[in-house]
């Protein structure tokens, strides 16, 4: 399980960017304003958002990869900022920045993270091969990942990430430019994993795609401007904006200023 309560973090542009009678103010963007969410064991939980809503920022935290200005996250207890390793230790993550090492096959990539997380050399190769089974890319395992297409990096890249068989994932618009088959073998592997037959994960992911997080998400957190502002089933979300279409519901959740201002 993930728990983040008041998630925030702003980051600071140079002192110069911004000038005042003739005097440089520093000035701070509010990535993240004011961020709550929980994520249950066997489930997918979506955090929706347009760009720049604060999605990414708030999984790079919940990574340790930046430190929040406030707020608290823990993984199945685990305090993130007190006790990172730990909690590190029981996510697997899939960034936006795939970060494959290109001169290394699929199986290096997979195997040389299962290393880092203190698994055997063998340990790693079995685990790569189950997890090319379980993504259907036994075919790339050889292959050096220069040249893979989005489809085969995501694959190779969400292995990698599921490598130590973490109890948490977590996903960075996972399917983003991923073609309809990719993207539908991504969905039933992500199912798969939260099911009981899978280990019944905790999955996190992000996403501005309405039709994606409508057809995969158990509960959905939908973001606007750095802040939580709803969250609930599709089906919930629908009925608190009195809409029958989901994209009509998230816009009227996620652009309500935007839409009082206009009226």
């Amino acid at each position: 399980m993930i728990q983040i309560e008041n998630l925030a973090k702003r980051f600071a542009l140079p002192a110069n960017t911004f000038k005042l009678s003739g005097r440089s103010h520093a000035k701070f963007v509010h990535a993240v304003r004011s961020v709550s969410l929980q994520a249950r064991d066997g489930h997918i939980t979506g955090l929706l958002g347009s760009n720049g809503a604060g999605k990414t920022t708030t999984l790079r935290m919940l990574a340790g990869l930046i430190s929040p200005d406030a707020g608290r996250m823990t993984v199945d207890g685990i305090d993130v900022a007190q006790r990172p390793r730990e909690a590190l230790a029981r996510m697997g993550v899939l960034s936006d920045a795939r970060g494959l090492y290109p001169r290394l096959s699929a199986r290096e990539n997979i195997v040389y993270y299962a290393r880092l997380h203190g698994m055997d050399r063998d340990a790693a190769h079995a685990r790569a091969e189950t997890l090319a089974v379980t993504l259907d890319m036994r075919a790339l395992l050889e292959r050096r990942t220069d040249g893979f297409s989005q489809g085969e990096r995501v694959k190779t890249a969400l292995a990698r990430a599921l490598v130590h068989d973490p109890a948490n994932i977590i996903l960075d618009e996972p399917t983003n430019g991923l073609d309809v088959l990719a993207t539908r073998a991504l969905r039933e592997s992500l199912r798969q994993l939260c099911s009981a037959a899978g280990g019944g994960k905790c999955i996190v992911l992000s996403s501005h795609i309405m039709q994606e997080v409508e057809r995969l998400c158990d509960e959905v957190v939908v973001m606007a401007h750095g802040r939580t502002v709803a969250v609930g089933s599709v089906q919930s979300l629908c009925a608190r904006t009195g809409e029958t279409d989901f994209e009509e519901a998230f816009v009227k959740l996620a652009f309500a200023k935007e839409l009082g201002a206009a009226a």
